[in-house]
């Protein structure tokens, strides 16, 4: 074998090794992503409360990153398409530390928004970050590698309020004032955000110097091409704004059906995520850590379905019928959880002095992270299927849109329904808005199927 044959033969051997050395860095980065958000999610209240404002403006804070991440996801996914996704991932990471660093030291609410909203658009990454894994990994394996990605996210929302209340302790801003310079300001609210600032940071060194061009992985042999944009268009014109790539992707039949089901999903999932803690604290009469172990209990179920059964269940049903089954077991347990202290009273449940409803809470609530661990997953799979190579960030970007737009809508009408109905209204709302998704998705796999038959 000649030199240059014998080295082509060695990278090609390589490649296997250097696409799970990139995986490894891509998901890194994401944790350190989601880390950062996560930190400030227990201040948030109390530091729109310190300004004296009336509690309407938590949940229009709460709505301005989800707004903002809607308008900007589509527009990094394009831009990753045509000029990369490692530069638009660390610039972003960039901006984010800027906006964290802002939202610790601002002193009038309006400053407090315009760093949120800073935050939010550089957290449209996470569609970058989906489409650099669809880049490298084939499409066999695609939906069991989005799976540990929301792993990922799974544990950045485990840690990160975990991490944001120690920060905020009397115990850490006393030992910080005696470390840090007098001009640094020390409070509640700074020590979480200044550390959200440096944990983007340091995901932004870290994909500058490790994470590589997904360029430079090609397929290993197995038979399949990897989707590897090649940073430059194709063909005609892309659209490149928020509503024309909407209009693009809802004129797409490959897509139009997902980008419904990712709207529906978000709204509902979002919703009851809402509604979850004043129930608790309502029907209960659970306070912040009891609260705060039950967020726990789902965060851990959501990265073992994620990390570890999603990739089997891919591999025996395939990723069309995994979101069917996704979806119809995510709104199973949204239905049911309003009525677990009646069932646990039904099925006489106690165990060692917890209380008939609560043991039916711990046994039924899987249930919720389950089908959403599956379906997260499955749709991302499916949204990579239905988008070309050079068109991956684009999907990804608009599907995550969707998703954002979901999230700020969901909340506020679930608290509404909350507030003004029913303690069980917002579950079973959301798990009627889940079942025209599960139509379209259902459709769409029986069509694929009598294609491919």
């Amino acid at each position: 074998m000649s030199a240059p044959a014998a080295a082509a033969s060695a990278r090609f051997a390589d490649v296997p090794k250097r696409r799970r050395r990139a995986f490894a860095v891509i998901v890194f980065v994401v944790v350190l992503d989601l880390l950062g958000f996560g930190i400030v999610i227990p201040i948030l209240p109390f530091y729109v409360r310190s300004f004296v404002a009336n509690d309407v403006f938590i949940g229009l804070l709460a709505a301005s990153y989800s707004l903002a991440q809607f308008a900007s996801a589509p527009f990094l996914g394009r831009i990753s398409d045509r000029y990369g996704r490692r530069p638009v991932i660390v610039v972003s990471l960039l901006g984010g530390a800027v906006a964290w660093t802002v939202f610790g030291v601002a002193g009038a609410l309006w400053l407090v928004f315009v760093a949120r909203i800073g935050a939010g658009a550089a957290g449209g990454n996470i569609a970058t970050a989906q489409a650099y894994v669809a880049d490298i990994t084939p499409p066999a394996d695609r939906a069991g590698a989005l799976g540990v990605l929301g792993a990922a996210f799974s544990v950045g929302f485990i840690v990160g309020p975990a991490l944001g209340g120690v920060l905020a302790s009397p115990a850490v801003l006393e030992l910080a004032r005696g470390v840090l310079p007098g001009f640094v300001p020390v409070t509640r609210f700074s020590m979480p955000s200044f550390a959200a600032a440096a944990i983007s940071l340091a995901g932004a060194a870290v994909a500058w110097r490790f994470l590589p061009d997904p360029a430079s992985i090609r397929d290993d042999g197995g038979g399949e091409t990897d989707a590897v944009p090649e940073d430059a268009p194709t063909g005609g014109p892309a659209p490149t704004t928020l509503v024309s790539q909407f209009r693009a992707a809802l004129a797409d039949d490959r897509l139009r059906g997902l980008v419904v089901a990712f709207f529906l999903v978000n709204v509902a999932f979002s919703g009851v995520t809402v509604a979850f803690i004043p129930w608790l604290a309502d029907v209960f009469g659970f306070v912040e850590p009891q609260a705060a172990a039950f967020l726990t209990y789902i965060g851990v179920l959501g990265v073992v379905v994620q990390g570890g059964l999603v990739p089997r269940v891919s591999r025996r049903i395939g990723d069309g019928r995994m979101a069917v089954v996704g979806l119809g077991v995510l709104a199973v347990g949204a239905a049911v959880l309003p009525f677990t202290p009646d069932i646990g009273g039904f099925a006489a449940l106690a165990v060692g002095g917890l209380a008939p409803g609560v043991v039916a809470l711990v046994l039924l609530l899987p249930l919720v992270p389950l089908g959403n661990g599956l379906l997260s997953a499955a749709l991302g799979a499916l949204v990579s299927r239905s988008a070309s190579a050079t068109e991956q960030g684009s999907a990804f970007g608009v599907t995550q849109g969707a998703g954002s737009l979901g999230r700020t809508v969901g909340p506020p009408v679930m608290a509404g329904l909350y507030e003004f109905g029913a303690r069980w209204s917002p579950f079973v709302a959301g798990a009627i808005l889940l079942v025209p998704a599960l139509v379209v998705v259902a459709r769409r796999e029986r069509r694929e199927r009598a294609t491919a038959g």
